[in-house]
């Protein structure tokens, strides 16, 4: 059976296949072979033994062909190649010679690097494979269904296409989303409404932060005693896709392929019940899988961003997604019925010392640029540190909100890369012992009162359904800017990171005003902000915010 199956290859290659090479390799042909290889660049150039660029070179000239050295070159690698390359190799070209040669685009939507790195990722990558295996479930498909169709999906891909949408969803303004949630869910429901403040009497914002006044100006210190997440057994959720979501699903999975995305199935936090006060964050979590998050309630911010986008309208019955999962506000409270995830964010302030070139003595507060390859907020303005509620090693420990914020400092402050879990599996037993911990980080720690964290209030993001625990970290010992703050510098979760002066008043009116703000960092920026006003002394200069839920 073996012998027949590679004699089928053998002739399928020396059927069609050999009549494309009748006259010669051309550009398309050899990224034919690299896709059928299963190779980057970087390995089909070190495999062939020529530069990188040569390769990166032929989609981009399909009816190009190549000199006579890489010809030779080019047919030794065919003929080395298993009998499954081949078989590969030849229904690349078949499918190719369907129509007119010239109709070859000379920019094909996914070329053959994107290609095989897309296929490798789903034959090898253990992330898309769950999401994959999650995805046939939950459908209701058979075994591979996922595969398949995630495949079709990839190859009528247009990267250029993706890029420009992401440029689009780029110019769709914090306002634009929070009025257009604002018409979907109408106004307040109960005692909960958006979370809405004034700068100083000037500045007025609005959100898409579902909150109300028991949910906030909380001061609440997390440690121990305050912060008491509880983890219970949640069960397993009845998360069962139709047509149109499972449609959805497959499609975010695609373009994660085609973009590069890092996807990693980690345990997250599923919140089932929250009893915030004064002082004092109680309620309970689950655990979910951060692939089942992905594809369904992550869906919900691209869905209603694209429509605005497009002028059309956000409202009931044009947004089927957002009418499965979140149709209302009773949707949206009853956390325990649906998949909530999501996490602290942190407004970070830093004392430093008086300067003759900068002034008086302030605090640094620090504002980040989210970069484009993050799943959420992406390409928006947000406090820093900003992360998902997950376990690291140890379940309920780390369920403490203060347990996210120290990990998530030390990763996008103080470059502890191997506490990143897009990275790699997490290996160590306790990876925030005191002796793994960033020098930075350990100075913190060993001195009494040298940091301070608070939550300083909760709201439920109606643009995709997480929880969102607005926090302030305070540094007040003016040492550590001098010591460490030229050490700061943010992960590859941000493009950039700014830097604004609790004294400047003008320029931080300036900032709430941005409309690049993702919502729930401008919640968390104006209660960190209202809360700094009332602790920071004379380092502050700040009008009064008054918040109000509309």
């Amino acid at each position: 059976m073996q012998e027949q199956c590679r004699n089928g290859a053998e002739s399928s290659y020396r059927g069609r296949g050999a009549m494309d090479l009748a006259t010669g390799w051309t550009g398309h042909a050899a990224c034919a072979l690299q896709a059928a290889l299963r190779m980057s660049n970087e390995g089909f150039a070190e495999h062939l033994g020529i530069a990188v660029r040569t390769v990166s070179g032929w989609p981009k000239k399909p009816t190009l062909r190549p000199k006579s050295e890489m010809q030779q070159l080019l047919d030794t690698a065919l003929e080395q190649a298993s009998a499954s390359v081949k078989a590969r190799f030849a229904k690349l070209l078949d499918d190719s010679a369907d129509g007119p040669t010239d109709a070859i685009p000379a920019d094909p939507p996914v070329d053959a690097q994107a290609a095989a790195d897309a296929e490798l990722r789903m034959t090898e990558d253990p992330n898309i494979g769950a999401a994959l295996d999650w995805l046939d479930e939950h459908a209701g498909w058979e075994p591979g269904a996922s595969r398949r169709e995630v495949s079709s999906r990839l190859a009528r891909l247009d990267v250029r296409e993706l890029q420009s949408r992401a440029n689009r969803r780029g110019r769709v303004s914090q306002r634009d989303v929070a009025q257009a949630l604002g018409e979907y869910y109408g106004a307040q429901v109960g005692s909960h409404g958006r979370y809405s403040a004034r700068y100083g009497g000037e500045v007025q914002t609005e959100t898409s932060v579902l909150t109300c006044a028991d949910w906030l100006d909380l001061a609440c210190p997390l440690i121990a005693s305050n912060d008491r997440l509880a983890v219970v057994s949640a069960g397993k959720a009845d998360t069962r896709l139709d047509p149109e979501a499972a449609g959805r699903a497959a499609q975010r999975l695609a373009e994660t392929l085609a973009m590069g995305t890092r996807l990693v199935d980690m345990p997250l936090y599923r919140l089932l019940g929250i009893e915030p006060s004064q002082g004092s964050i109680g309620g309970a979590v689950g655990v979910s899988r951060f692939v089942e998050y992905a594809v369904t309630m992550d869906l919900l911010e691209g869905e209603l961003i694209d429509a605005i986008a497009a002028d059309s309208p956000a409202s009931r019955g044009a947004l089927p997604l957002r009418d499965k999962y979140l149709p209302d506000i009773v949707s949206v409270v009853d956390v325990s019925g649906r998949l909530c995830a999501g996490g602290p964010l942190a407004l970070c302030a830093i004392a430093r010392p008086a300067s003759q070139f900068r002034g008086e003595a302030d605090y640094v507060l620090l504002v980040q640029e989210r970069s484009g390859h993050v799943l959420n907020a992406a390409r928006r303005l947000a406090v820093i540190p900003k992360g998902f509620h997950q376990p690291m090693t140890d379940l309920r420990a780390d369920a403490q909100v203060g347990a996210t914020l120290r990990r998530e400092m030390e990763e996008e402050l103080f470059g502890r890369d191997d506490i990143d879990n897009t990275f790699g599996d997490q290996r160590m037993a306790d990876p925030m012992h005191p002796s793994r911990l960033s020098e930075p980080m350990r100075w913190l720690f060993d001195g009494a009162d040298r940091l301070r964290m608070e939550c300083t209030g909760f709201g439920l993001n109606l643009l995709s359904g997480n929880f969102e625990f607005a926090s302030l970290i305070v540094i007040d010992d003016e040492e550590f800017w001098s010591r460490y703050g030229g050490q700061v510098e943010a992960n590859w979760e941000s493009a950039g990171l700014r830097q604004y002066s609790s004294l400047d008043k003008e320029l931080l009116a300036e900032l709430v005003g941005d409309v690049a703000w993702s919502n729930e960092g401008l919640f968390a920026l104006l209660q960190g902000l209202r809360r700094l006003r009332e602790i920071g002394g004379d380092r502050v200069g700040l009008p009064p915010i008054d918040w109000e839920v509309i």
